[in-house]
C-alpha cells in the first residue's frame, strides 16, 4: 500500500467531486437532479476519476475499474436516501483503491 498515493488519490478525488457538486448545485435547479441526477452524479464521478489519473499518475483503465466499483457502493447509499455519505465511503474505497494500485510496477516508457 502507497500511502502517499492513497492520501493523493483521495484528496484528489473528494476536491473533485466537492468542485462538480457545489459547480452544479448552484448551476442548476433541483428539479434537474430528480430527473437527471441518475447520470449527472456518475458522471461528475468519472471526471473526477480522470482528474486524479491525471495528477496522481495512476493507471488509466486500473483506476476506471475501482471508480465503478467503488461508485456501485455509493450507488447504494443513494438508494436508502444518504447521498453524501456514501460518496465520503466511495471517496475512502477509491483513495484504498489507488493506493494499492501505487504498489504495482509500471511498465517501463521508452
Amino acid at each position: 500500500m502507497n500511502l502517499s498515493i492513497l492520501w493523493r488519490s483521495a484528496l484528489c478525488q473528494a476536491i473533485g467531486v466537492a468542485v462538480l457538486g457545489a459547480a452544479t448545485g448552484l448551476a442548476l435547479p433541483h428539479s434537474f437532479f430528480e430527473t437527471w441526477g441518475w447520470l449527472i452524479g456518475p458522471g461528475s464521478w468519472i471526471v473526477a476519476t480522470l482528474v486524479t489519473v491525471r495528477l496522481v499518475r495512476l493507471p488509466l483503465l486500473p483506476t476506471l475499474i475501482g471508480a465503478a466499483l467503488t461508485g456501485a457502493v455509493s450507488l447504494i447509499f443513494v438508494i436508502i436516501g444518504i447521498h453524501w455519505l456514501g460518496a465520503a465511503l466511495a471517496i475512502v474505497l477509491f483513495a484504498l483503491w489507488g493506493g494499492r494500485l501505487g504498489t504495482r510496477p509500471r511498465a517501463a516508457t521508452a
